[in-house]
């Protein structure tokens, strides 16, 4: 108790209070832009923080990711176009309730699964932050296969009504993650003697690529065919309530409780993150819904699972950042170097040597996501006047933004073709029924999959049992193998009911 007292009384000051506030609309700005992650906001922000006193270095950095997480809901709801990484799993769903005039059941539920995500994260880093980040370290390499290979599974509950055409899409992310310099031997593959391509095809070229620049595509094909398939959809109204009701967020209680907890199991994993939090949220919130079919069409149910998974990574990730020193992802990478400028280094001492700095973290988690309700509500109002705003004026503006987004990751012109290529891709896949989430999502795990593939392979010098030999690899395994052969198993077991059916003589 004396050092939450002393974690609130390091919060409670002027300069933190403001900083809190300052950075969330920093992050409310960038998340909004598509292109910006997290991260990207989180990197712009550390030469401010250089000045700061650790509190409120951290301050900034933990408020500022959880806020662009959320605003990159914004463009996904209104035009279609997610603004990070995290919001892409959701962003049809989103889109289709705007376009409904449910603004409050998009947006303001995925404020309030935010939130909800956000605190219970915070709740388990408080009282389970040891066992959690014990448990993440007995994660090998055998581990991260077979979570990625069941990750892979969620290809089939992401890839709308036609499986065939989803498992496509999935082989061509899976294709452009093998893009760049093998992991083993470092030969070339599929550059084509391009030396931009030697790093791989860059996942935020992608994302934007496939979901920015495919979109407006796909509105310019509404403008320029006279009997469009595609017109320019009518402006709807978005006039209603910015927030649900509370009988929506009751409904949805367990989908937000399943998320929160989801996301922070994948946020303590390092390298894991909100990205894949998402996803896996997504596709087990469809799993267990009673309204499948409407996932992917406008469902608040995956808002409400998704999201709130996504927020609660943040909190996760903090998890082996604070008690072993080991960041969860990219954001507590710079979290780590920024305590370590500070004089603070970050493990199991922590928690003795600054507990006040440690209570004062968890502090700082509790009010960014409360600041989430009101912050949200403006970032709805702003979504509001740019979707009145004309098409021909809007979908420029969102195109110079997502190509300054591709641009500014490595500041290379190079990306900007590789937007160009998989917008005209993704353009020509959604004409024809094909998806893009699975096309990401291979995209996101392939190269996860192969590196722990080869990795494993390598340390068990090619015993494939050894994949099995660890407990939790060997569950996961059992699991992953369970999961892709229940489709032929619960066929097979069809087939032989319809036939012994069809054999029975009656009485």
């Amino acid at each position: 108790m004396d050092a939450f007292i002393s974690g609130l009384g390091l919060v409670m000051q002027a300069e933190v209070l403001l900083t809190i506030f300052v950075s969330a609309c920093f992050g409310l700005f960038v998340g909004m832009i598509p292109g910006l992650s997290a991260t990207m906001a989180v990197a712009l922000l550390v030469p401010v923080t250089f000045t700061m006193s650790p509190v409120a270095a951290l301050a900034a950095i933990i408020t500022c990711s959880a806020m662009s997480i959320f605003a990159g809901d914004v463009p996904g709801a209104f035009l279609r176009i997610p603004g990070t990484p995290s919001s892409a799993a959701y962003t049809n769903d989103m889109n289709d309730l705007v376009r409904a005039g449910r603004v409050g059941d998009a947006l303001g539920m995925s404020a309030v699964a935010s939130v909800f995500g956000g605190i219970m994260g915070t709740i388990i880093l408080v009282f389970g932050a040891p066992f959690l980040a014990e448990f993440a370290l007995n994660f090998s390499s055998f581990e991260y296969f077979w979570l990625a290979l069941l990750g892979l599974s969620c290809a089939t509950l992401v890839a709308g009504d036609d499986a065939l055409k989803g498992r496509i899409a999935l082989m061509i992310g899976l294709f452009l993650s093998m893009v760049g310099l093998d992991f083993v031997t470092g030969m070339q593959r599929y550059t084509f003697g391009l030396m931009e391509l030697q790093g791989g095809v860059g996942f935020i070229s992608v994302m934007i690529g496939a979901f920015a620049l495919a979109e407006i595509l796909r509105r310019g094909a509404g403008f320029t065919r006279q009997n469009a398939d595609l017109p320019q959809a009518p402006k709807v109204d978005v006039s209603g309530a910015p927030m649900p009701s509370l009988s929506t967020i009751w409904a949805q209680r367990k989908a937000i409780g399943r998320g929160g907890i989801v996301g922070t199991m994948i946020g303590a994993l390092p390298g894991a993150g909100a990205d894949i939090a998402a996803w896996v949220s997504y596709a087990l919130t469809k799993k267990f819904s009673k309204k499948p079919e409407t996932f992917g069409k406008g469902s608040v149910e995956a808002v409400a699972g998704a999201s709130s998974a996504n927020n609660a990574a943040l909190s996760g990730s903090y998890v082996p950042t604070l008690v072993f020193g080991i960041p969860g992802d990219s954001i507590t990478a710079i979290v780590v170097g920024v305590l370590i400028l500070k004089g603070i280094q970050p493990g199991p001492l922590v928690f003795t040597q600054s507990a006040d700095m440690v209570n004062a973290l968890y502090i700082i988690f509790l009010l960014s996501n409360l600041l989430l309700i009101p912050l949200g509500i403006l970032a709805i109002y702003m979504g509001r006047f740019a979707i009145r705003a004309r098409d021909e004026m809007l979908y420029p503006v969102v195109l110079l933004l997502s190509l300054y987004g591709a641009y500014a990751v490595s500041n290379n012109l190079f990306e900007l073709w590789i937007v160009l290529a998989i917008g005209f891709l993704v353009w020509i896949m959604q004409d024809n029924d094909y998806p893009a989430a699975p096309l990401i999502l291979g995209l996101v795990l392939g190269q996860v999959l192969e590196q722990n593939f080869m990795s494993s392979i390598i340390k068990s010098d090619g015993k494939l049992l050894a994949f099995f030999d660890r407990p939790i690899a060997g569950a996961l395994g059992v699991l992953t193998i369970i999961v892709w052969l229940y489709p032929l198993l619960s066929f097979a077991l069809r087939r032989l009911s319809g036939k012994a059916k069809s054999t029975a003589s009656p009485l």
